[in-house]
């Protein structure tokens, strides 16, 4: 399908309709509605990533090699992704705040329940049904949106989407609560905690104004054939894949990292979780950042600086240790080159920061151009985006029993954030070209052009 016309000329070329947001309510309601599903989110996010910590255990325990690590860790991402299609539609249908508790029930009956897997195919099973917690992004997306205008849904899905952070309370407390408990109890409290989330989030929130309107105004809600509607635009399978990356590719290196640390540098896992955790932090706080300059400058720009900078910190990072032996005047000449863990770290980090500042981008344009389908489009978006989190993982260990290079894994990242980039850059080029055809016959600089009479 065609794109459309720009709302502004930071953001693209295609014009989104009017927010859905019917009346705006009190600055009160706002900051419950949106603070109340961050809290939610985050701790939806730390049952989502357990795997990533208790994990390294059960591997110790059942004999595991790096692809089955690999896939353990990863399974909870799969359910979390697909099934996130499904409950964004949902919250559309019947409201964010009944949905958004009832995924939080059965995800801490599920982390529960986890506890009684004996065999690797029953933590299999059991991580997918953990994996329900991860669908509440897709809810608390269409949820939050309905509250905030247009001008201000960047920053308030910036905030929303810091509830990520909870990839480093897991990382930050479960190994201790593990040390003093086993993985059972880091589990188990898991599981208290979310259920207890879920009852406080269901009593102390309200139901969406726009789920009010409806239900006041007896409209019934929009059929699922409909809301599928907007996934024919190739627009939404290009934001769908830069989710891939910024989110998908931070999932997969939040799991994988304590593996990464204990392996390729030998660090305890105390250690190595609370590395993780650092770089999980950064990454999930700068989001609300990511919002906030979608909404100043553009969320074009802010992906360009995403993509670029994210090139290069994966270019450097996949360089792996390396030892040269070169022939000298005086014979042979060897020198070693390798990646310290300080430089490392700054590198990650970095590129957390920068994925973060994506993340917001990507979700800053699905209100503004699909405001009546922000379930299903955020859905589908974050179901891709989930899916790199999946396949990512999988891909990590299986390419270090394959090649034996622990720098392998972003090798793979690197390659992946150079294809966003190049799309996104011709999709936009393509688009600028249909809105201004001279720029083909134009072969003077901007700059000039007034001088040459132009």
């Amino acid at each position: 399908m065609p794109a459309a016309a720009p709302p502004t000329p930071a953001e693209t070329q295609e014009t989104a309709p009017m927010s859905a947001v019917p009346a705006l309510p009190s600055r009160g309601q706002q900051n419950l509605a949106l603070w109340g599903s961050t809290f939610a989110f985050t701790v939806c996010f730390a049952v989502w990533t357990i795997f990533s910590i208790i994990g390294i255990q059960i591997k110790k325990d059942l004999g595991l090699n790096d692809t089955q690590f690999g896939l353990l860790v990863a399974t909870p991402i799969l359910t979390g992704s697909l099934i996130r299609l499904f409950l964004g539609v949902w919250a559309e249908q019947y409201g964010g705040r009944i949905v958004f508790s009832l995924v939080m029930l059965a995800g801490a009956s599920a982390t529960w329940m986890l506890t009684y897997a004996q065999t690797y195919p029953q933590f299999l099973l059991a991580a997918l049904a953990v994996g329900i917690a991860g669908g509440s992004f897709a809810v608390g997306v269409a949820y939050v949106s309905k509250w905030f205008p247009q001008e201000k849904q960047g920053t308030a899905l910036g905030i929303f989407g810091a509830g990520n952070i909870g990839s480093a309370v897991t990382k930050l407390l479960a190994p201790m609560v593990m040390v003093a408990y086993g993985w059972h109890g880091v589990a188990r409290f898991w599981a208290i905690g979310l259920a207890i989330t879920a009852v406080l989030f269901f009593l102390f929130t309200k139901d969406d104004p726009g789920l009010a309107r409806r239900k006041a105004e007896g409209i019934k809600p929009v059929p699922f054939a409909e809301q599928m509607k907007p996934l024919r635009n190739l627009q939404v399978w290009r934001f769908a894949l830069y989710y891939f990356f910024v989110f998908g590719a931070f999932v997969a290196l939040a799991l994988w990292l304590p593996r990464y640390l204990t392996g390729a540098y030998g660090l305890d896992v105390r250690t190595a979780g609370l590395i993780a955790a650092c770089y999980s932090i950064p990454a999930s706080l700068f989001r609300i950042v990511g919002g906030w300059l979608s909404d100043r400058i553009g969320a074009r720009r802010v992906m360009y600086w995403t993509f670029g900078v994210s090139a290069l910190c994966t270019f450097l990072l996949s360089y792996p240790s390396t030892t040269y032996v070169v022939d000298g005047i005086n014979g042979p000449v060897e020198f070693r080159v390798a990646m310290g863990l300080l430089p490392f770290v700054v590198l990650v980090f970095a590129l957390g920061f920068f994925m973060s500042l994506g993340k917001a981008a990507v979700y800053k344009h699905i209100p503004v151009y699909y405001p009546n389908n922000v379930g299903a489009v955020g859905g589908v978006v974050g179901m891709i985006g989930g899916l790199g989190g999946f396949i990512l993982p999988i891909t990590f260990g299986a390419m270090n029993d394959a090649l034996g290079i622990w720098t392998s894994c972003f090798m793979l990242l690197f390659v992946l954030v150079s294809t966003a980039l190049v799309w996104m850059h011709f999709a936009i080029r393509r688009m600028d070209v249909s809105r201004h055809p001279q720029i083909t016959s134009d072969t003077d600089l901007p700059e000039i052009m007034p001088q040459a009479g132009r």
